[in-house]
């Protein structure tokens, strides 16, 4: 794909987001929500794009929503209220939604994977630190505008080209992971672990 600035980049993301009725429909409902500070992000986003590059269905392959949030309050209970809430404002989609206050993951993923993971210190912080480029993306509206975070720019995303982000992720995650997009999105191209395996 050709190189284009990031505004056009910003402008052709949403444009190709909006087809997708059902992530459209999740950014309008949430925006009128009470949740603060949040976006929608990975998967959903990046494999919108990817379908829409592949010439397949929108919604091809798309397993689930992510919705993240960074809330202080790292108690259990109030991530429960939060995940019933945003639940039952999506509940008539059927759809897979998978919610997280990104300011607890560390609590339970250290516990549950053995792991000494850093505590992230914004929602940006966690969005930096999600495996790849391309899944290192959140989305949000705001008076009716696509908001984006994309720390690692959009190039990599339209281009299909997987690569590496190795904070908070292993080279047997992301090859595991790799392998499955490859199957879904034949055209992707994907970056080796090493640097030095180019």
């Amino acid at each position: 794909m050709e190189s284009k600035n990031l505004n056009e980049q910003l402008k052709e993301l949403e444009e190709i987001l909006y087809k997708n009725e059902t992530l459209k429909e999740v950014l309008k409902r949430l925006e009128k929500s009470n949740l603060k500070n949040y976006y929608v992000g990975a998967g959903c986003i990046n494999q919108t794009v990817f379908n829409y590059l592949h010439g397949f269905r929108i919604d091809a392959n798309i397993n689930d929503y992510d919705i993240v949030y960074y809330d202080e309050d790292t108690s259990y209970e109030k991530e429960d209220i939060v995940i019933k809430y945003v639940k039952n404002i999506l509940k008539d989609l059927d759809i897979d939604i998978d919610i997280k206050n990104e300011a607890r993951v560390h609590l339970w993923y250290n516990k549950k994977y053995n792991a000494s993971r850093k505590p992230y210190t914004s929602l940006e912080d966690a969005i930096a630190r999600w495996g790849t480029t391309i899944t290192c993306i959140g989305v949000r509206l705001e008076d009716n505008n696509l908001i984006v975070d994309a720390p690692y720019g959009l190039n990599d995303l339209f281009n299909m080209i997987i690569r590496p982000v190795k904070i908070d992720f292993t080279e047997e995650d992301y090859i595991r992971k790799v392998n499955k997009w490859k199957k879904n999105w034949p055209k992707l191209t994907i970056m080796p672990w090493k640097e030095e395996d180019l």
